[in-house]
């Protein structure tokens, strides 16, 4: 079974990224455009959650490395987080709370409220920012500016 080991980077030997983790920074950003503009509540708080998991990836993509141990449990994107990038451990935290309320919502249980979900879509767009900073990538905001 493969699994991740944290394996710690500096800032400056991400330069070179991972093909793999420009497509999770790219998904992400398709989750996140997709929850802006998503009908319901329900709609936009899993499509922003999704992004947010996309956008963890990219992280373990960049400062992760797979290692073969027999017997390992498998591990969410959010136990492993702040393993490697310890910067992102209260977001871990708050995304895994979040996480059974995207099963949910998914799910077509009604769990979801309309700030619920439009809160987490800003949560989301931050951490995403956060995220494309800390891997060097230029980040633009997605969300709409006040006119």
């Amino acid at each position: 079974m493969a699994i991740l080991v944290a394996t710690p980077r500096s800032a400056t030997a991400l330069s070179a990224l991972p093909s793999a983790a420009h497509e999770l920074i790219a998904a992400a950003r398709r989750s996140l455009a997709e929850a802006i503009v998503a009908s319901t509540a329900a709609d936009r708080y899993a499509a922003a959650h999704l992004a947010a998991l996309r956008a963890a990836a990219a992280v373990l993509a960049t400062r992760g490395r797979v290692q073969r141990k027999s017997r390992s449990r498998v591990r969410s994107v959010w136990q492993v987080l702040p393993e490697v990038a310890g910067e992102f451990a209260e977001w871990s935290d708050f995304f895994a709370a979040g996480a059974r309320k995207r099963t949910l919502a998914q799910a077509g249980v009604p769990c979801v409220t309309s700030r619920e979900a439009d809160d987490l879509v800003r949560e989301v767009e931050t951490f995403v920012e956060r995220v494309t900073a800390s891997l060097g990538v230029t980040h633009q905001s997605m969300l709409p500016t006040g006119s």
